[in-house]
């Protein structure tokens, strides 16, 4: 029987997943809200870039009622939104649902035992989506909506797939499989928590200080000073992964020095704070800090910088406390 996938948050990421896998012929149905679900309905998803321009018309809604059951869903929306997505797919989650989330920062299963209050208030979303559930990803590509009903593929084609427990297993391969027959590389890792860590390291330096400053990669890099705040946050998320039991396979040295090879390029949070959208603070900021707490690291440098961000967030949508 073909398997039946559902984009729970047909945004940029998740839309563009659903629109590669629907084109490969896959039965996939995307969930979306608003002017975006507005104009899909109406011309289906465009997808236009350097090397693909083409429209997939898999089945689009914007209500989840009624419109399982799922083999696999995809967590499409950014962290801070799945507080108010889990709920509504608890009902739609069987013993054999497989949930792939694709949010930045700590994934709010990180720590099954004991959640991370930043990115899982009250456990609202562990407890909607079970720990067995969970397949584990990193998203290693970047797109943008470009308008309603249009995303822009800029660079990238991998998704990294993994066991939260690093074992090898065959929902992981069936994941990889499709998502390979639909053009993405999806490699498969037994160190999905390292791999998080890595891209952490660069994300919890480089997103709150692109808002503050409104610089690219290549420009923090490349400015002394900010890059000494760059490398001082990174050394001390490198101690909440020591404190963990994580040694990590990049060096800090390699990590500034990837990102100025990425260039002139503008952080997810940057674009977000640009188009007056929430930024992605507490599963990428807040939770390394509220980790660094939990474990007794001191993090000064992190602390600052989240600090004047998370205010920022709140002056730039004109939010008041």
């Amino acid at each position: 029987m073909a398997m039946k996938y559902l984009i729970a948050g047909a945004g940029a990421i998740g839309g563009y997943i659903g629109a590669k896998m629907s084109q490969a012929g896959y039965d996939v149905t995307l969930f979306a809200r608003g002017p975006h679900l507005a104009a899909m309905q109406q011309h289906g998803l465009k997808i236009i870039g350097e090397t693909e321009n083409f429209t997939a018309h898999p089945r689009i809604i914007g209500d989840l009622k009624d419109s399982g059951p799922f083999d696999v869903i995809f967590l499409g929306v950014k962290a801070h939104g799945l507080t108010q997505l889990a709920p509504q797919l608890k009902a739609l989650i069987t013993d054999t649902t497989t949930v792939v989330g694709t949010q930045n920062g700590i994934p709010f299963w990180f720590f099954p035992d004991q959640p991370l209050e930043r990115v899982d208030p009250g456990g609202i979303v562990s407890a909607s989506i079970p720990y067995k559930n969970v397949l584990a990803s990193i998203v290693y590509f970047a797109t943008d909506i470009a308008e309603p009903g249009v995303i822009r593929h800029n660079e990238g084609n991998r998704i990294s797939l993994g066991e939260p427990d690093g074992s090898r297993s065959d929902r992981a391969r069936a994941v990889a499989e499709a998502l390979i027959k639909s053009g993405l590389r999806a490699p498969i890792t037994a160190r999905i928590k390292h791999e998080i860590f890595v891209k952490i390291l660069g994300n919890v330096a480089f997103n709150p200080l692109s808002a503050l400053t409104r610089a690219t990669l290549a420009q923090m890099v490349r400015d002394s000073e900010v890059c000494t705040i760059v490398r001082n946050i990174m050394t001390e998320a490198e101690a909440v992964a020591a404190k963990l039991g994580m040694e990590l396979p990049v060096s800090i040295d390699q990590r500034i020095a990837g990102a100025e090879k990425v260039g002139e390029h503008k952080t997810s949070m940057l674009q977000d704070l640009e188009a007056g959208r929430p930024m992605e603070i507490e599963a990428i900021a807040g939770a390394v800090v509220e980790l660094g707490d939990r474990l007794g690291v001191p993090m000064p440098h992190t602390k600052t910088v989240y600090a004047a961000t998370r205010l920022l967030d709140q002056t730039a949508r004109g939010v008041t406390k």
